[in-house]
C-alpha cells in the first residue's frame, strides 16, 4: 500500500468517525472529537504551507492559517478538504525538495511519511474513543515503528524528559510476533536514542504484534497486555516519557 493511498484511506476513516464533536477522546486527555479533528486538519495545512512555500526555517502548525474563524473547530468536511489539498501538494512536489522539517530529513518526502502516521494514530484515537478495536496492517505498523524511532531523537519536546530519566546506556528490545521486525533502542546522552534492527537482548524487552508495538510506543496500548522480559519498570518509565 502506498503512502498516497494510506493518506486517502485514513483521512476518510477518521472523517467517517467524526459524527459527534462533543465525544471525549481519552487517549488525548482534554480533547474531544472537535479538538482531534481540528488538530489533524491543521497539521495537514501545516505540511501544505511548508511544501508550497518551500519553507526553510522552523514554523509550527499554529502559525499557519487554518481557514477557521477564531474559536471555530474543524468538522469532517473541513478535514476532507485539507486532506485533499495535502494529497495534491504531495503528488506535485518533488520528494527531494529541500524544506524545513522537525525531523532528521530536510526534504519533502519526510512530510509524506509523517502525515501517514499522524493520521493512523489519530484514527486509532477516534476508534478507541468509540469502543472500536483498531486494526493496522502489520506492514504499515512495522514502518510506523521505524518512523517513530527515526524521528524520536529529534523530538525536542521529548528528549529533555528522556535525559531526566537517568538511564543513559539502557537498552530496550522490541520484537514483533506477526511480522519481520525486531529493534533495539539504546538510550544515549542528552536524552537522544539510537536504534538498530535485529535480534538482541535488552535490559527490558517486549513482544507483541506489530500493531501492538506501534501503539505501545505512542502510548495507546499498555505493556501489561504484552509479554515483557527483563526490567518492567525501565520499560514503563521509558515508554511514558517517550510517547508522542
Amino acid at each position: 500500500m502506498t503512502y498516497d493511498s494510506l493518506i486517502t484511506t485514513e483521512a476518510a476513516r477518521l472523517g467517517a468517525l467524526a459524527t459527534d464533536p462533543s465525544i471525549p477522546v481519552p487517549t488525548c486527555p482534554g480533547w474531544t472529537f472537535a479538538e482531534l479533528i481540528t488538530h489533524v486538519g491543521q497539521t495537514h495545512r501545516w505540511a501544505v504551507h511548508v511544501l508550497r512555500n518551500q519553507v526553510q526555517e522552523r514554523i509550527w502548525s499554529r502559525q499557519v492559517p487554518s481557514g477557521l474563524a477564531e474559536g471555530q473547530s474543524g468538522d469532517a468536511a473541513w478535514l476532507a478538504a485539507g486532506a485533499a489539498e495535502l494529497l495534491d501538494t504531495l503528488r506535485t512536489t518533488d520528494p527531494s525538495l529541500a524544506v524545513w522539517t522537525w525531523g532528521p530529513d530536510k526534504q519533502a518526502s519526510w512530510w509524506t511519511r509523517r502525515m501517514v502516521f499522524e493520521l493512523v494514530i489519530h484514527r486509532v484515537d477516534a476508534e478507541l474513543a468509540l469502543g472500536i478495536d483498531p486494526v493496522i496492517a502489520a506492514e504499515v505498523a512495522i514502518d510506523g515503528v521505524e518512523e517513530f524511532l527515526h524521528n524520536l531523537p529529534y523530538a525536542r519536546w521529548i528528549t529533555p524528559r528522556l535525559a531526566e530519566l537517568g538511564v543513559e546506556g539502557a537498552t530496550i528490545h522490541l520484537h514483533a510476533t506477526d511480522a519481520e521486525g525486531e529493534w533495539t533502542v539504546t538510550q544515549g546522552p542528552d536524552g537522544k536514542i539510537s536504534w538498530d534492527r535485529g535480534h538482541a537482548k535488552g535490559d527490558s524487552a517486549v513482544q507483541g504484534t506489530a500493531q501492538d508495538l506501534l501503539l505501545l510506543l505512542y502510548g495507546r496500548r499498555s505493556s501489561e497486555a504484552l509479554k515483557v522480559y527483563g526490567d518492567p519498570d525501565l520499560l514503563g518509565r521509558w515508554l511514558t516519557t517517550a510517547a508522542f
